[in-house]
């Protein structure tokens, strides 16, 4: 089995899972909500069903996280400027600073799963990581979805 890369790559995946799980728990989260609070940060007001499509998650599972997300203060849903029938998901000044903090629990999982690594080989991980999941997602069910150039810093 450690000879398949395939195999490599859902166990680590696994284990960094749980790692920055345990993190977001404490903070009564899950990593849904840290994958909402950071598309929304990254793209600006979204549609709710653009954000489920961009997720491949289904938009009453969607509705449950950004609830989650505005009872916590960390979004609000608004009216679309440029289309008064849409509502969008916008991230509040409070969600800004929860996801700094979120950030620096996710440096922590990384460091904590990455320890047998040094900073050279961290960054060609991330680097080879990144190539992989590009080619995967201009095929994949979130195509189009691009992390700006800043958050996909190391």
């Amino acid at each position: 089995m450690l000879n398949l890369s395939a195999y490599l790559m859902y166990a680590t995946g696994k284990a960094a899972r749980r790692t920055l799980s345990e993190k977001l728990t404490a903070r009564g989260l899950r990593l849904w909500h840290l994958t909402v609070l950071t598309l929304v940060a990254d793209l600006g007001p979204q549609p709710k069903g653009v954000l489920a499509a961009r997720l491949d998650m289904n938009a009453s599972d969607l509705a449950k996280i950004v609830k989650d997300l505005a009872d916590a203060g960390q979004v609000v849903c608004v009216r679309s400027l440029a289309d008064r029938r849409r509502v969008d998901v916008r991230i509040t000044p409070e969600g800004r600073t929860a996801l700094d903090h979120l950030n620096a629990d996710i440096a922590s999982a990384d460091d904590d799963l990455l320890t047998p690594l040094s900073e050279a080989e961290r960054e060609q991980l991330a680097s080879l990581l990144r190539r992989v999941h590009a080619h995967h997602e201009d095929i994949g069910p979130g195509a189009g979805y691009r992390v700006p150039a800043q958050a996909r810093q190391p």
